[in-house]
Parts: structure tokens; C-alpha cells; sequence
């Protein structure tokens, strides 16, 4: 029988494999690499998810790294935008290419009938590759040639046709721009790397996410099937609380659970929470009932990890020079000290001119 794997267990693994335990020394694309790429649709917040897993961080060093086209903010995993490296940009798309085309027929698909996807795919990288362009943009630009057609549908069906980067200035550290796109290739000026297969995106994400069962691994990048790339790999299996197979790889850090876990304020769209389709190796039922506050409010917490499991989120409003970082408590029991002493470091980086101030609300910031 497959070795017992607790709840805590999985959730120090996966902590240990997210830099989470602790911070670490490793240049910034090493670490945007390792994890797989950051989720980063928002332009900024993907910033506090480096400094809260790299040992005195400069966000201009990130902000460096995009302008000069070593990382990459594009559609990947789930659809959804990422901050990768270069290389993970163009090894990544051909893989999970399918799962940006699943989602745009099934939005799109009716109001593409009748254009040649061939010819789209031609004129909208033509139209990109002359000068970056807003979706808005490039739809208005796409209707001439298609005037019958919806320009917001065609606009998406170049998304999912050829793979964009979106370019400076937006997600710049201080700046901000536009939500323009170019081609990814042009953007990378011809940097050659070969298609990733299956099961190296599936080794990828044990070593950021694992042990996690193959569900897990579908959740994470959208894919379907990956039960065939997994029953090929060399893999141990282990046995979770839940009756399921968690796979991992073999040398991969698995701390004992009893591994202390320092408190950290995590940003609104860390993978940490959108990577696994059983979500309690790191949200607490208390978490999955505050969760449920915010759904319909088109707003994405910012979540308090206290001992390694969710305890709260959190909020900054800044007026008249003051910063004041809330962190709301969702047991009011909870001791919260080791949290307000992060809360008063993550001012520091994110408002370093400000006078700072930290509160302790009880209950979730919605309700």
C-alpha cells in the first residue's frame, strides 16, 4: 500500500516547493521558472508574490527583466495571463494551445462562423507585428476586413490563434500602460525553443506544486488527459487522507509536517490557491466559508497564511501620505502578531514613502 501522506504534510511539500518556508537567493528568473510562471493579470499585485519568495527583492529588477524581454506576461495556463520566462513562454503555448481554444469556441465560436481562421490568424499577426495593439484596437482594425463580424470576437480569435505578449509599459514596477499585445515571436526577435511535451510540464508542476494527483495537475494548466503523460513517468505515489494518489517526484523536499511555517501575506492571484483542484492542503474550511463572501463581487482576496493554512486576508488603503495595511482576521481567536510584523515589512516594499500603520479587523473584509 502506497505511504500515508497527511493533510500537513502536503501542505509543508507544497509550501516548501512555492519558497514559502523560506526565502531564497535564486535570480528572479530562476524563480519565475521554477514555479512555473506567476499569475499575473492584475499588472502589479504579482509583485508581492516575488518579494514574499525572494530574500530582499527589488521589484525594479523584475520590471527590468520585462522590459528587456527576459520574462514574458501572456496567455497560458487556464487561459489566464502569466509571468514567465522567455523560454517557458514559446515551450509552454504549443502545449497548452488547446485550452486557450476550448475556451474561445465556446465563447466566441458562434460569432466567428463564416471567417477563415487561417486568414484571421494571418491578419492579425500582420496587424501586431507593425505596432502593439489593444484587443479594442485590433477588433476595429480586424472589422475592415471582416465588417459582418463582431471585432470583439475577432480580436479573441487572434488570442487564441497567435501567441501574444503583452509589452511594456504595462506591468512596469510604478507604471503602468495600455493592454497592448504583439506576437510572441516577434517580441522575442526569433529565440529558438522547442514545444514542451506533457510530461515535462507535469514534472514542472510536481516540483512547484506536489505531491498533487492528476486532477490537480489539470486543474493547474488546464489540460485534460494527463493521466497518460503521468502513468509513463518515474514517479512515487503516496496516499493522501482522502483515499486519492498524490504522485511526486522522487527527490523532490517533503519537510515533516511539523516544520515550522513563517506567516505570509499572499497576493490575489497566487497559483498557491488556483493550482489544485482539492484546495484544503491550504484553505481551511473557515477559509472556504469567508471565501464565499467575495464570490459575485468581482474581487479576489489577498490571503493571510498563518501556519502554513489560510487565517485571513487582507487590505491597504493609503490617504494623505499614510498607508495603513487591515489585516482581517477570520478567527478571532488566532493570534495574529507574527502576520502584523509581515504586515509592517510588506509596507516597507509596497509603500516606502509613506508613513505606515497596520490595524487587526476580525472577520473577512467581505461578508
Amino acid at each position: 500500500m502506497d505511504p500515508l501522506l497527511s493533510r500537513r504534510a502536503l501542505n509543508r511539500a507544497t509550501l516548501a516547493r512555492q519558497l514559502l518556508l523560506r526565502r531564497t537567493g535564486l535570480p528572479v528568473v530562476d524563480v519565475v521558472e521554477h514555479l512555473g510562471g506567476l499569475q499575473a493579470q492584475t499588472p502589479h499585485t504579482w509583485y508581492t508574490g516575488l518579494w514574499n519568495r525572494i530574500e530582499d527583492f527589488d521589484p525594479a529588477s523584475a520590471s527590468g527583466l520585462l522590459e528587456s524581454r527576459a520574462l514574458v506576461r501572456m496567455a497560458l495556463q487556464r487561459s489566464t495571463i502569466h509571468l514567465v520566462s522567455a523560454r517557458d513562454c514559446l515551450a509552454m503555448r504549443p502545449l497548452v494551445q488547446v485550452v486557450t481554444e476550448r475556451m474561445t469556441r465556446t465563447t466566441f465560436g458562434r460569432r466567428l462562423a463564416g471567417v477563415d481562421l487561417d486568414e484571421l490568424a494571418e491578419t492579425g499577426r500582420t496587424l501586431l507585428a507593425e505596432r502593439p495593439m489593444t484587443f479594442a484596437e485590433l477588433g476595429r482594425a480586424l472589422a475592415e476586413r471582416w465588417p459582418g463580424s463582431d471585432p470583439h470576437a475577432l480580436g479573441q480569435g487572434v488570442r487564441w490563434l497567435v501567441p501574444l505578449a503583452q509589452v511594456p509599459p504595462r506591468g512596469l514596477w510604478g507604471r503602468s500602460g495600455p493592454v497592448a499585445h504583439t506576437p510572441a515571436d516577434t517580441w522575442l526577435d526569433g529565440l529558438d525553443v522547442p514545444p514542451m511535451t506533457a510530461a515535462k510540464l507535469v514534472t514542472r508542476y510536481l516540483a512547484a506544486f506536489g505531491p498533487a494527483t492528476v486532477k490537480d495537475a489539470q486543474t493547474w494548466s488546464g489540460l485534460t488527459r494527463l493521466a497518460e503523460a503521468v502513468e509513463g513517468m518515474d514517479l512515487v505515489r503516496f496516499r493522501g487522507e482522502d483515499g486519492r494518489t498524490y504522485y511526486d517526484l522522487p527527490d523532490a523536499p517533503r519537510p515533516d509536517e511539523d516544520v515550522p511555517a513563517p506567516a505570509r501575506l499572499m497576493y490575489d492571484f497566487d497559483n498557491l490557491f488556483l493550482s489544485h483542484a482539492d484546495r484544503s492542503r491550504v484553505i481551511t474550511e473557515t477559509g472556504l466559508r469567508a471565501l464565499g463572501g467575495f464570490m459575485g463581487t468581482n474581487v479576489m482576496p489577498r490571503l493571510v497564511l498563518v501556519d502554513g493554512f489560510t487565517a485571513g486576508d487582507w487590505t491597504v488603503t493609503r490617504a494623505r501620505g499614510v498607508s495603513t495595511l487591515t489585516l482581517h482576521r477570520w478567527e478571532p481567536s488566532a493570534s495574529f502578531d507574527e502576520a502584523e510584523a509581515e504586515a509592517r515589512r510588506l509596507l516597507e516594499f509596497l509603500a516606502p514613502g509613506d508613513e505606515h500603520r497596520t490595524a487587526v479587523a476580525d472577520g473577512p473584509s467581505k461578508s
